[in-house]
């Protein structure tokens, strides 16, 4: 079953091409996968007033920061991979971590499968479990 942390492989791979990483500081990380993506992230103001553009890290160090800036996200985080695309600029977004993806999984042994209170079957098994055992007592 796949766990919230098997996407940080893509996220890894992805960073592999990547000519740099831009965050908002509250919610939008960028993978820009180009030069023309680097600079126009910058004419965007990224880089200034509380918000990141860095081009001079290894694969590995903008993992780190990725994650990071992730962990230390608002609710409506997510992580989009971004390239040039000319005939339409819309095109050249592709989403890695959507929106609400980390809901999906259970905050107890972060497997897919949870639901509307972020727990898993199983763990709301074993939860039910220990509140009948407390019972007894």
């Amino acid at each position: 079953m796949a766990t919230f942390e098997d996407i940080w492989d893509e996220v890894k791979e992805e960073l592999y091409e990547a000519k740099g990483i831009s965050f908002d500081g509250c919610h939008k990380i960028y993978i820009l996968k180009d030069d023309q993506q680097v600079k126009q992230s910058a004419e965007w103001g990224y880089g200034e007033d509380g918000s990141f553009l860095v081009t001079d890290s290894t694969p590995s160090e903008m993992l780190t920061l990725v994650k990071d800036w992730y962990k230390g996200s608002c609710g409506l985080k997510f992580v989009q991979s971004v390239s040039t695309n000319e005939d339409d600029p819309n095109e050249g977004y592709e989403s890695i971590i959507p929106q609400g993806y980390e809901d999906e999984f259970c905050a107890y042994c972060g497997e897919s499968g949870a639901d509307y209170d972020s727990i898993c079957d199983r763990c709301r098994e074993d939860e039910d479990e220990d509140e009948d055992e407390e019972d007894e007592y």
